[in-house]
Formats: structure tokens, sequence, C-alpha cells
């Protein structure tokens, strides 16, 4: 493969002024994790001396953002909000992936839009075959060590594998991004995750986070940033940590980030002599042959200065918790069926000799070199068994031509494996050899949910490459034959530990004086409902039957608004609203504060589970915690969120039923109203509920106040409107 010519002329300044995460001697001294002196780089618009700290809200500036079969929703959400030029061409990226076996009309007029649109706007675009868009982006250089790079995906994660932070993002904030460059984001907690000791023989990448999701399975590291280190990420190749990082995902985890050490820095060598090897070149001055174009984001000075930055984490970085993870404890792992929250040890899982008429070595998370290496070495002389189909892609089409190269993907073909096109596939469900009723596969993919890989009553198993094909040689879930059972540790559960770290800064005690934009009220008050449930999902909150009803009004959002959780709960709001004070104090903005368990909004993706709780007249939530996607489409759409575990705590015990969430109130209302009021201060944090549990003394809560990013989204009513700002600003310029 070729590089352009263009390449050394159009990129030649690009290379010497790409963004690298590094100190800055203006700032104050606080102590910042790797991923928060990241962050720092790629904030833009902060307060002068802010440091980065996780759960600030801050408006960035990625490196890059991906979007794949998805580009095409997100530009008709750019066109109708008025975005006629992309801000920067050179920072997304289109690259088709997800249903590339789909050949027909309607699809490839698809795939022919976007392509058409991407080279009008001068976007860098990847066609369906050349792979799935997360490998594109590390071996195209798009995700590299110490930058931001975000997806409107959510395996975006695997960029840290590279020391990449990488994470998702939705289809309106990708909109923003190609519209003015930059969206926001809340920093997530950090968790260190400490990996210790070294795999036994046999033992890969893909147990370790089989295994970690199966031992941290009560939602540890939920919406967190994950910081790798310990003695054990240096045993681990390059390959492995992408595996890893890319499954944190599924772990719950919103970042996995590994550390830029001599392993990935000679990775990058090896990376950057392939690509001198792509084109006719010669050392000899003589030849008249030229040397080949520097590549725009993987080339010496990038790498020099990559391994000059020695950018690490300050020893008293704060963490939320501390996870410790003894890999030389650990034996191959399988997960499932159908949940990674269940990883059991091969030894005894083989034992049952589950059956199996599916196998997969296919997707993001397993299908590079060393993967398809690993399993051609098993099925060398081998076939598949009989009645059972195994199907491999590879992550991308240079990785499936090395395997070629290496007679790896020929050994894979004559044992009997169908091959299918570099894409996701069977991962995501789409094309060729899905699960059937009352089947069970085996895939070293990254999901195993119900129904995701076909049909809801198949069985879905995820092991590694090597355990994947061992599995279809025999027919039924076991390891290949090199396994050795001396060379393993003994057979039961890894060694592993957590600690919570209570002297972390927590949202009370870093949230003073937030500075506040002239437009955004100093506090949000009014009468405070609690739901006392977990887990309030989207549904709950905004029934799917009204989801896609286009031409419903906002006024129709908030008639049923929370109906299939508590169907009184729009005509009791609507009361409340229609009782309180017409006039407004400027500096306060009122309306019914809605407060609630853990993890609300957990669910899909709709956007209306927001805006019709905005509609109804709730400006701000309160919550233990939200699921991350709703946080995003709420804040997107001008809806306050902020989390009080302490103000949740003092309510369940005061007025849920047992007090316990899950059951209603103590007198059977799904939704308390005792007529409390509420007042949150948008400078000082400060949250004061009159008449809690009956006392006239008004109680106090301390939180961490929302951003100067989110009170601008805000003022502009939302996401969009934010956009339709820059853009008439740009205009005028």
């Amino acid at each position: 493969m070729r590089f352009p010519a263009s390449w050394s002329r159009q990129f030649s300044r690009t290379a010497a002024r790409r963004f690298y995460a590094t100190l800055s001697d203006s700032l104050p001294r606080v102590p910042q994790t790797i991923i928060e002196k990241v962050v720092q780089k790629y904030a833009v618009g902060l307060p002068e001396g802010k440091a980065v700290k996780a759960g600030d809200y801050v408006m960035i500036r990625p490196e890059h953002v991906m979007t794949h079969d998805n580009t095409g929703p997100v530009i008709s959400k750019f066109k109708s909000i008025g975005a006629t030029t992309i801000h920067n061409p050179k920072q997304p990226v289109f690259t088709l992936d997800h249903d590339v076996q789909n050949r027909t009309r309607k699809n490839l007029a698809k795939y022919a839009s976007i392509e058409e649109f991407a080279r009008t706007h001068g976007v860098d675009f990847y066609p369906a075959g050349r792979g799935i868009g997360h490998q594109v982006l590390v071996e195209e250089g798009y995700a590299f060590p110490l930058t931001l790079t975000v997806a409107s995906d959510s395996h975006s994660n695997m960029y840290g594998g590279v020391g990449c932070v990488g994470t998702p993002i939705v289809r309106t904030d990708a909109a923003a991004l190609w519209a003015t460059g930059k969206t926001w984001w809340q920093v997530p907690r950090m968790i260190k995750v400490e990996l210790k000791g070294k795999l036994a023989p046999g033992v890969t990448g893909k147990d370790v986070i089989v295994a970690l999701c199966g031992s941290f399975n009560q939602d540890e590291v939920l919406n967190a940033a994950l910081e790798f280190t310990g003695d054990g990420v240096t045993s681990l190749g390059v390959d492995e940590r992408l595996t890893i990082a890319n499954m944190t995902t599924e772990w719950g985890a919103l970042v996995g980030v590994f550390p830029v050490d001599e392993t990935l820095l000679q990775w990058y060598e090896k990376m950057l002599a392939k690509l001198e090897l792509r084109t006719f070149s010669s050392s000899n001055a003589l030849s008249g042959i030229p040397p080949p174009p520097t590549h725009p984001r993987i080339n010496r000075e990038c790498l020099d200065a990559l391994r000059a930055s020695n950018l690490l984490s300050d020893p008293d970085a704060e963490y939320s918790s501390h996870l410790v993870f003894d890999l030389s404890t650990l034996v191959p792992h399988v997960s499932g069926p159908n949940s990674v929250k269940v990883s059991t040890p091969l030894p005894v899982l083989e034992k049952s000799k589950i059956a199996i008429q599916k196998a997969y070595l296919v997707s993001c998370t397993n299908s590079r070199v060393s993967d398809i290496a690993a399993a051609a070495a098993v099925m060398k002389g081998n076939k598949v068994a009989p009645g059972v189909e195994f199907y491999i892609a590879a992550a991308s089409s240079n990785v499936q031509q090395e395997s070629e190269a290496l007679g790896d993907w020929e050994t894979l073909i004559l044992a009997g494996a169908k091959p299918l096109p570099a894409g996701c596939g069977p991962c995501i469900g789409l094309g060729t050899g899905l699960l059937e009723e009352e089947q069970t596969g085996i895939s070293a993919t990254n999901r195993n949910y119900k129904g995701r890989m076909g049909h809801p009553k198949a069985q879905a198993y995820l092991g590694s490459p090597a355990v994947v094909a061992a599995s279809a040689i025999k027919g039924y879930i076991c390891g290949p034959a090199s396994l050795d059972p001396d060379s393993l540790p003994p057979v039961q559960a890894p060694t592993f530990s957590i600690s919570q770290n209570s002297a972390t800064s927590s949202a009370a005690t870093s949230s003073a004086n937030e500075p506040l934009l002239p437009e955004f009220p100093a506090a949000f008050s009014g009468r405070l409902l609690f739901a006392p449930q977990d887990n309030l999902n989207t549904d709950g909150i905004y029934p799917g039957k009204y989801t896609y009803q286009d031409d419903i009004t906002l006024e129709r959002q908030a008639q049923v608004v929370m109906e299939n959780y508590d169907p009184a709960f729009a005509g009791h709001i609507a009361s409340i609203i229609q009782q309180q004070t017409l006039a407004e104090d400027k500096d306060t903005k009122k309306g019914v504060i809605l407060v609630a368990g853990y993890n609300f909004g957990t669910g899909s993706s709709r956007e209306q589970a927001a805006t019709a709780l905005k509609a109804a007249g709730v400006p701000l939530v309160i919550a233990g915690s939200f699921g991350d996607i709703f946080k995003r489409n709420a804040i997107n759409n001008g809806l306050v969120c902020i989390e009080s575990p302490e103000l949740v705590k003092d309510l369940t015990e005061f007025y849920a039923k047992d007090g316990k969430r899950g059951a209603g109130g103590k007198d059977g209302e799904l939704t308390v109203d005792k007529g409390l009021d509420v007042a949150i201060g948008m400078t000082d944090g400060r949250v004061i509920v009159t008449g809690l549990g009956g006392s006239a003394e008004p109680r106090t809560y301390t939180i961490r106040p929302v951003g100067p990013s989110v009170q601008e989204l805000w003022i502009c009513g939302g996401l969009e409107g934010y956009i339709l700002k820059e853009i008439r600003a740009a205009a005028q310029a």
C-alpha cells in the first residue's frame, strides 16, 4: 500500500504541532492522575489556574472523533441544527465497519452517501472492508498515546491499550464536534487497577479481563476511569492490553488506560518500521528513489516526542478506590453464558463438555495478528468438528494481510474455518453465521448479552482465541491440547482485593465557589419529590411506545413522563407547577426538584427521557448516581443533574418503605411528596432541605455544582443551541 504523495506536504507541519499532554508550569501544585493530565491538555475555556479533577465538567476539544455506520444519522443531526461546515476536517474520522456484509441497495446507498459527505468536507474516510474502526484508529495513529480521542461507539475504551484516553460519546456530541470542534465531558472518578505477578503459560489478556469482569461484578468500576498499573503490566503485550482495555466497557468503565512504557514504545518502533516498508525506497542516495512520505501521525518526530514526554500520575494523585489483581493466580477463564459478570475457570467448565454449534474469532477484541496466530497454532493439523461452524474475520485488512503472509490465515481456512470480511459482523448480530434458537456458541468477542449474537434463546460464551479454536476442534468448550495443567496455578478463584479511599476529595470537599456565567441561575429551588427507586430506567421515565412518535410535542411528553413508573406522576407535578408563584427571582430557577436513587436513567439512549422531565417542569434532578448516557442526554438538552448520595440516604431512611428503595414510600406511594422544599446553590454547592423528617431546622448537604461548560449549554437551551451560537459567532468573525 502506497502513501498518498500529498501526505508529506499536507501533514509535515501537523506532525510537529500534534497535541501531547504535558505538565503546565502555570498551574498550582494539584496532584493529578495521568488521565486527568491528558484531559487538562484537551480542556478549553477553563478558569485560569484550574486543575482538572475527577467529577469536573469540562469542555473538551479531542484530537479525533470517530463515527462508523452511525455517521449517517450524525450527518442528519449535523444538518438539522443548521451546520454546513466541518470546523476542523482533520478531527473527524469515518470508518464503515458494522454492516459490511449487507450488500442491499439501501445499505450501499447509505455507505455511498457517507463517503460523498466525507469527500465533500475533506474528512478521512475508511470504506467497508478496511477494518473495524477502533482497530483502524490504532493502526493509523488517530488513537495515540497521551492524547484524547472519542468515538460514537462504546468500545472506544480500547484506545487505552496504547495509552490514549478513549471514551464514548453520543451522536449529538459527534455532530457538535463536527460543527464546533468541542463538546462537554464530566471527568469520571479515578480507579487504580494494580496488576501483580505474571501470567502462567497459556493464560492470556482475554482471561484477565474475563476474570476481572467476573471477580469485580458488583459495579465497582461503573462509569469510572481506570488506570492500569503494577509490575504485572510489563509482562502484557500491547495486543493483550488492547483486549483488556476494549472490554473495560463490559466491566462498566468509561476509560481504561495502560501506561506508556518501553513495551509500548518498542511496539510503535516496529509499527514505524512496517510503515516505512510499505513503499519502494532506498537508503542509497544514488538510487534515485525518494524516501517514503512521512505518516501524518506515526512518524519519527512523534515517537521521539512521546519518548521524551515522560508523563506519569503524581505519586499523591487521588483515586476513589484501588483494585489489586494477582495475575500469577489466574487460570484460563470463560465468560457466560449470556453474561460477562459470570466467569468460570476453564478447567472447571470443560468437565461439563458443553457442546457448541458455532465458534467465532471475530471483532476488535481478539482478531489481531497475535490472536489469529494463537488460533492457528491450535488448529494446525486439525479440522473443525462435524456440526460446528467456525467463523473468522480479521480486525482489519492490514491484520488479514499480515496473517496471510505468516500462513496463519491459510491454516485456519484449511482446517475448515469460514472467512468473513474485516468488520463487526456476528459480534454486533449482523450478517452471516448468527446463533440460532437453542444453539450454543463460544466467541473471542466482547459481549455475550442475551440475543446479542443471534437468537435470544441461544447461549453465548466468551473465551480466548486459543480456547475458541480448541472448542471448534472438539465440538465442546475446552482448552487447547498444548495447555499444560502442571504449569498453571491451582484451579480456584484468582486472588483479588479492593480498598476504598475515604480520603479522596468527594464532591462535598471540592465544590466550593464554582464560578457562574452571568445568565446561569445562582440557585434552583422548588418542591422536592422523591422516587425511592434504584435503576429507574428510561422506559420507566419515558415509555418506549412513545419513543418513535416523531411528531409528539413537548407538552404531550410532559403528560406521559414517568408513566411506566408512576402513572400519577405527570398529573401531580402539573398541579404543583400550577400552584407555584409565577413571579420568579432572576437569580433562581424554580420548578419541581426530583430526587431518585442510584443509576437513574439506565437503559436505552432515548433523549425523550430527559426532555420529558424538563418539559414537565423539572429543571434539575438529584440522584445517588446516573446512567451515563442519560446524563449526557440530559445535559445536552439543558436538564441539570446533581449527585448527592447523602440526601438520597436520608430520604430513604425517612420516607421509603422499610427504609429501603424499591417498594415505594411508607404509605405505598410510588412518588413521595411530603411538602419538602429544597434550594440548590450553584456557587457554594449547598443543598438546603426544609421540613426533612418533620424538623423545623433546615438540613444542609454539600454537592459539586456544575462547571462553566454545562452552564453554557443550559444558557443556550442545550447542545444544539450551543452549536448554533458557535456557528453564528464563527460567521461573524
